[in-house]
């Protein structure tokens, strides 16, 4: 993936979902070649020419001004979060492209004090990828009980959210409502890639996932994105069943996410809630109490 890239294909997707009719476009009935708005139409709406733009489609012109994308964002009616994502790709158009290889990421000892200090609450730690970086025991049990509980140094040995949520059969099952789920991921991904575009393990990744799930690939070409936010799923867990679970996300200063999981106090959501934490935690404390039995 490259900035330049990346900021016309977000152009192009924009100007595509957009109606003219929508816009005050003037189509006068004629049959229209072109899905959303054309080229032209959009560049006037936006207050520029017609050869910039196209230039701005086609990765050839680095230096728009501020007034040039917010004017733009008004054209195309993008909200906050598409905004930034806006002006962090065209930033990117004009940073030296990154020829090192991302540094591992780590937790910090501040967000490993506050996932023990949150105990029952299910809480997990993602890096700017996805990747899993730490989860209590709560967290694992609720989102990943299929998966060995322990998280190797290596983040590219670590549990990675967008592979279990596109190619996992049981991350897939544990989300009633799956597509909004998965509409998630991809425009937390799509975000963060704007951030950094020359990121190699981003850009293996998106690829990975556009190769092995066409419905990854539908949606990473919609160029939706998303900053985060407060977003209630029904999840279907297989040891409690259903419950409308909040995932409350919170952002650290190293950009990493940590994803919290809350239920409604008195809710049968929470009843469940209360149960599968229960059940995991007195089954680990059994077996740390456990010995070992020696041959």
């Amino acid at each position: 993936m490259n900035a330049r890239g990346q900021l016309g294909d977000f152009l192009r997707a924009r100007r595509s979902q957009l109606r003219p009719e929508d816009t005050g476009v003037a189509t006068y009935g004629e049959r229209r070649r072109v899905r959303g708005l054309r080229r032209e139409e959009l560049a006037l709406l936006a207050g520029v020419s017609v050869s910039y733009y196209s230039r701005l489609e086609q990765g050839q012109a680095g230096n728009a001004s501020p007034e040039v994308l917010d004017a733009l964002a008004r054209a195309l009616r993008l909200d906050d979060a598409e905004r930034r994502h806006l002006t962090e790709l065209a930033a990117g158009t004009r940073r030296r492209p990154a020829v090192r290889r991302p540094a591992p990421e780590r937790v910090s000892p501040a967000v490993r004090q506050l996932v023990a200090a949150l105990g029952d609450v299910p809480v997990l730690v993602l890096g700017r990828r996805a990747d899993v970086l730490a989860w209590n025991t709560p967290g694992h049990a609720l989102f990943a009980g299929h998966l060995t509980p322990e998280i190797p140094e290596r983040s590219d040995r670590s549990p990675n959210m967008a592979r279990l949520v596109f190619l996992d059969a049981h991350t897939r099952d544990l989300y009633a409502d799956w597509p909004t789920k998965a509409r998630a991921v991809v425009a937390t991904l799509r975000m963060a890639s704007g951030q950094d575009p020359g990121d190699p393990l981003m850009a293996a990744l998106v690829g990975e996932l556009t190769l092995r799930s066409p419905e990854f690939a539908t949606m990473w070409a919609d160029h939706r994105v998303k900053a985060g936010g407060d977003t209630v799923h029904r999840m279907r867990h297989p040891l409690v069943g259903a419950m409308d679970v909040t995932q409350q996300v919170l952002r650290t200063e190293d950009g990493q996410t940590v994803v919290v999981a809350t239920t409604e106090p008195g809710s049968a959501s929470h009843a469940a809630m209360t149960l599968l934490v229960h059940s995991v935690t007195t089954a680990r404390a059994g077996a740390a109490r456990r010995p070992v039995r020696r041959e």
